[in-house]
């Protein structure tokens, strides 16, 4: 009688666990989007900008969003790490890519970044979050204006749930939002990319 009663409750109390890449050319702003992501989730305040170091290897954190966890790695973005990412693919239930708004210069190469993370095998139907960053600042790029770039590769991403937003990672504006739709997404696509379950 032990056995089932401890059984029940650990299948009651297990939560679901789900792993999201943050992705995205350096300076980007994926580590303050982080920060932001802790602040709102866990009450903690957010690292202070001039505090946010350029990401070699990897950023963790961990949050608990509509009763599932989500672990988030924020991958480093130069060129040499960039190589790694495809590691974290099979492991991944969500991919976040942030966009500098302001960066005019390298908009092309962060699409062709962008191609090669959705035409990867090991990213196949995973939901996509592409957020454009640092709305807040003046002469940033309309979020029209970052789709009409995007938009030429829209059929390689195929059925999968993919969203543009507009975010200020710097200020939270629209990160509560975007995590919300994520996490949604990757609750609707389990039967494709299960969720791991550990106890609460």
């Amino acid at each position: 009688m032990y056995t089932l009663f401890s059984g029940l409750y650990a299948h009651m109390t297990q939560k679901e666990e789900y792993n999201v890449i943050i992705l995205g050319l350096d300076n980007a702003g994926k580590t303050t989007l982080l920060e932001q992501v802790k602040q709102v989730y866990l009450g903690v305040r957010a690292l202070p900008p001039e505090k946010i170091t350029p990401t070699v290897g990897m950023n963790i954190g961990k949050v608990v969003v509509n009763r599932s966890r989500i672990n988030l790695w924020d991958l480093g973005g130069q060129d040499a790490l960039r190589t790694l990412w495809d590691k974290y693919y099979d492991e991944c239930h969500g991919i976040v890519f942030v966009i500098d708004s302001m960066d005019h210069m390298r908009l092309e190469q962060c699409r062709e970044t962008f191609e090669q993370i959705v035409m990867n095998d090991s990213a196949e139907g995973v939901p996509v979050l592409m957020l454009a960053n640092k709305q807040d600042a003046e002469g940033a790029m309309r979020v029209e204006e970052i789709k009409e770039v995007f938009n030429r590769i829209a059929l390689q991403l195929g059925a999968r749930d993919s969203r543009v937003l507009p975010i200020s990672a710097l200020h939270g504006e629209g990160v509560q939002d975007a995590v919300e739709w994520l996490v949604l997404r990757m609750q609707r696509n389990k039967e494709d990319r299960p969720p791991v379950f550990r106890q609460a």
